[in-house]
C-alpha cells in the first residue's frame, strides 16, 4: 500500500493531490519506495534517476 501524502518540488509544501494547489507543479511521493532484495524495476529506476540529473 502507498502513502496518500505527496510533496511538491517547487514549493516544498505537502499535499494529497497529483498537483500542487499552490503553485500548480505536479507533486511527487513524500517517501522512497521500499527496499526489498526481490527488485525488479530496481535497475530502471536507477538508470532513470541518472538521466534525469544529467539534464
Amino acid at each position: 500500500m502507498r502513502t496518500a501524502i505527496r510533496k511538491c518540488k517547487s514549493c516544498e509544501k505537502y499535499t494529497l493531490k497529483e498537483i500542487c494547489p499552490d503553485c500548480g507543479h505536479p507533486t511527487m511521493m513524500a517517501l522512497p519506495p521500499r527496499y526489498s532484495p526481490e527488485d525488479r524495476y530496481g535497475d530502471y529506476r536507477r538508470k532513470l534517476k541518472k538521466l534525469e540529473t544529467r539534464s
